[in-house]
């Protein structure tokens, strides 16, 4: 069976390229593997601390975010944490931090 998805550091890539453009800062925590690694991203909202959402494809293999911590916004050093946990669980995860006051998601997909 053939997996015709886009390999995950293209992916990442192309959706950095379109923060550079719009220059919302972004940081690289942890590089994953190059075509099937998933995604987490921390969204620091700077002063009022930071959101994760960690990638994950639903039933269909299309790619969604779960919002980790019920969606609460946690201190940054708490986020941290998490993700250094998750990192030594999974060393193919990518990890980005993207700072936004607003909390947005920079990447497609739903929300699960």
């Amino acid at each position: 069976m053939a997996d015709d998805r886009l390999p995950t550091k293209l992916w990442v890539d192309a959706h950095l390229h379109t923060l550079t453009m719009q220059g919302v800062p972004f940081y690289i925590h942890n590089t994953g593997n190059f075509a099937s690694g998933m995604v987490m991203v921390k969204l620091n909202g700077l002063d009022t601390g930071c959101k994760l959402l960690q990638q994950q494809r639903d039933l269909d293999g299309d790619l969604g975010w779960m919002v980790l911590f019920k969606g609460e916004i946690v201190a940054e050093s708490e986020a941290d944490a998490y993700i250094q946990r998750a990192i030594d669980r999974d060393p193919d995860l990518w990890v980005i931090e993207v700072e936004d006051k607003e909390m947005n998601n920079p990447f497609e997909g739903k929300v699960f």
